[in-house]
């Protein structure tokens, strides 16, 4: 769809093709749109698997900037460290971690793991997030990355990138079924860190020092694939195909653009016939910007860039403030 189409879902707007992904032979190859963030001046970041890799746009959608050579482009984080942003960005073809400026230029390259789990007797390292617990809520800098499509665990590096822990599920829920996202959460108290354990439809949780905490999902949750937070609440983009919203307290208070059935047709998720303005076909990433709109970029050759635009509060409704109604209508 080369124009935008509107509809209203809840107290969103739904804005289709918000942006158009740059028309290169890598986009109309691949283009598969996996990343997205908002920085803190308002732009919107967007990793997808073309070249270059990251684009940069402004609030209203025009194209500022693009850069990088990342041809397994995957996972995007934004971080903070004295009061200036970077990125960490994972690569699933090279199969690295890097943390760079949001211009592009790389400070920190992390080391791969050792390979001394059991599963790596058979897999390979394929890292596809990476989460930090970050000073300015109170963590010591650490890093985490899932190895989501490899060894399916989740490793643990100290801020100077020493290899401290490799958790795989075991020591909570059970075994990680493609850990596909990671994130740390100032949510309970203190800060968490969060595993988007994909395919067996939960979340586990653990301190920062790798230790079990709880486990949730199962039930309400079907294909989580990553975390990004919008205000209290959180943002949970399904593969299998709808963004839920969580409270304070992890609990489902909204679901926008479900479309459960569509990845059950033929030629999901790349046949751009199956997509619906107002329904997600494969989301991937979801981010929010100051004023509570939602970016979601979906997993889909060519990309797809969606726009929840955030209505003004429903005088009449009394559900929670800031969120979606759990069932809109498209």
């Amino acid at each position: 769809m080369s124009s935008s189409q509107r509809t209203e879902v809840g107290r969103y707007k739904w804005i289709d093709d918000w942006i158009v992904v740059p028309d290169t032979a890598g986009a109309r190859a691949n283009g598969r749109t996996h990343g997205v963030v908002v920085s803190a001046d308002g732009r919107i970041l967007i990793f997808h698997q073309a070249t270059p890799a990251v684009l940069v746009y402004s609030g209203k959608g025009t194209l500022l900037a693009s850069w990088g050579d990342y041809p397994g482009a995957h996972g995007m984080a934004l971080v903070e460290e004295d009061g200036v942003e970077y990125l960490w960005l994972t690569d699933q073809e090279r199969c690295t971690v890097v943390k760079t400026t949001l211009n592009g230029e790389v400070v920190a390259t992390l080391p791969p793991p050792p390979l001394v789990h059991p599963a790596y007797r058979e897999k390979r390292y394929v890292p596809t997030w990476v989460a930090v617990n970050e000073t300015r809520i109170g963590g010591n800098g650490d890093v985490w990355v899932a190895d989501g499509y490899g060894a399916h665990v989740v490793h643990g590096f100290d801020r100077h990138g020493n290899h401290l822990h490799t958790l795989d599920g075991t020591e909570g829920a059970g075994r990680y079924r493609f850990p596909h996202g990671v994130w740390f959460g100032l949510r309970q108290g203190s800060p968490q860190l969060y595993v988007a354990d994909r395919s067996n439809a939960r979340v586990q949780i653990y301190d920062p020092e790798g230790n079990f905490v709880r486990c949730f999902g199962e039930g309400f949750l079907t294909n989580p694939d990553m975390f990004s937070a919008c205000g209290d609440l959180m943002l949970v983009p399904e593969l299998r195909a709808r963004l839920t919203l969580l409270d304070a307290d992890d609990r489902p208070i909204a679901r926008i653009g479900a479309n459960d059935a569509v990845a059950r047709e033929p030629g999901w998720p790349n046949d751009r016939r199956l997509l619906e303005a107002g329904k997600f076909n494969s989301p991937h990433a979801a981010a929010a910007d100051a004023h509570g709109n939602i970016y979601v970029v979906e997993w889909i050759t060519g990309g797809r860039v969606v726009k929840l635009e955030k209505l003004p509060a429903d005088p009449d409704d009394n559900g929670p403030r800031n969120a979606a109604r759990l069932h809109p209508q498209s």
